[in-house]
């Protein structure tokens, strides 16, 4: 498969992090700057991760952060285009569930843009209520028991 996923580490891997979410959320998604770069970026209980192809060339993102005692909430899943439907996103997620096992954490938590909640379904998550809108762009909450369930 050729591709890695490590957690940033500094602020060269950050850099590359926030500039795919930049071209998936800002500019492909037109999602305003300001709702997609936030305080939780920063927080020291941030996980930053980063996909790689084999040559290092950065091609997708996920964010982890604590959400409560024993839930670890994903946010900010994006793969540039070119890298979508090969396996990355489910690698990012694995990656994510295991730091977040490694953590003490039983659930992860998201907010799936609808389109991609098949996804997250296909990886274990189950919607929770009902359709709502964020920075314009219809979303589901999901769930899923990890670790020791």
């Amino acid at each position: 498969m050729g591709k890695t996923v490590s957690i940033a580490k500094d602020n060269n891997t950050l850099k590359k992090a926030y500039a795919i979410r930049r071209q998936v959320f800002i500019e492909e998604q037109h999602v305003p700057e300001k709702l997609e770069m936030d305080a939780y970026d920063e927080a020291p209980s941030t996980k930053h991760f980063l996909l790689c192809a084999q040559d290092g060339c950065a091609l997708g993102t996920a964010r982890m952060r604590p959400y409560d005692a024993h839930t670890a909430k994903v946010e900010r899943v994006a793969l540039l285009a070119a890298a979508r439907g090969l396996g990355g996103g489910r690698m990012l997620m694995e990656a994510v569930q295991n730091a977040a096992e490694k953590a003490g954490c039983r659930r992860l938590k998201l907010a799936a843009q609808v389109h991609a909640r098949k996804f997250y379904e296909h990886l274990g998550f189950e919607a929770q209520g009902d359709t709502y809108y964020e920075a314009g762009i219809l979303h589901i909450d999901m769930v899923k028991a990890i670790g020791n369930k």
